[in-house]
C-alpha cells in the first residue's frame, strides 16, 4: 500500500513528507521518468518550488524569507544526477544552482536573486500574480 508519511512541523514552519511509491497510487513516482522530465514536471506543477541539496543553509534562509511573507514553497532535495540536469536546464552546466527558486514556472535564481526581488518590492506582486499569495492578506 502507498506509504505517505508526514513528519510533524519542521523548525522553519514546513512539513516533511516521505512518499513510498507504488504503481497503484495517483502519487506514484514514475521511476522511468528522466531527471530532466521530472524537474520540468515539478516546476510546472508547483507555484513556488526550491531545488536544493540536503543541509543547504541558503535554502533554509530562502524558506524563512518566503515563510515570513506567508508563502510555503515546495522544497525538493536533489541527488547529484538531478543537480546536473537542473544545471543544464538553467545555465548550460555552469555555476552551482543550489538553491534554485522557481515562481510560476519561471526561474528566479538563487538566494541573491530572491533577496534582490524582495528589496526592490517586486517579490510580493510576483507571488500574488502566480496565486502563491492572496492579495487580501497583504497590509496596505
Amino acid at each position: 500500500m502507498q506509504g505517505l508519511r508526514r513528519y510533524g512541523p519542521l523548525a522553519d514552519g514546513g512539513v516533511r513528507l516521505e512518499l513510498t511509491p507504488t504503481a497503484a497510487s495517483p502519487l506514484a513516482i514514475d521511476v522511468a521518468e528522466s531527471a530532466e522530465t521530472r524537474i520540468q514536471r515539478l516546476i510546472s506543477e508547483n507555484q513556488v518550488i526550491i531545488f536544493s541539496r540536503s543541509s543547504c543553509c541558503m535554502c533554509h534562509v530562502m524558506k524563512r524569507l518566503l515563510s515570513t511573507i506567508g508563502v510555503h514553497p515546495t522544497v525538493i532535495e536533489l541527488e547529484e544526477d538531478e543537480m546536473t540536469a537542473l544545471k543544464a536546464r538553467n545555465n548550460g552546466g555552469g555555476a552551482s544552482v543550489s538553491p534554485a527558486l522557481y515562481i510560476g514556472g519561471a526561474c528566479v535564481g538563487g538566494l541573491e536573486s530572491l533577496v534582490a526581488l524582495h528589496l526592490s518590492n517586486n517579490l510580493v506582486p510576483m507571488l500574488v500574480e502566480v496565486g502563491a499569495l492572496r492579495n487580501e492578506l497583504l497590509i496596505n
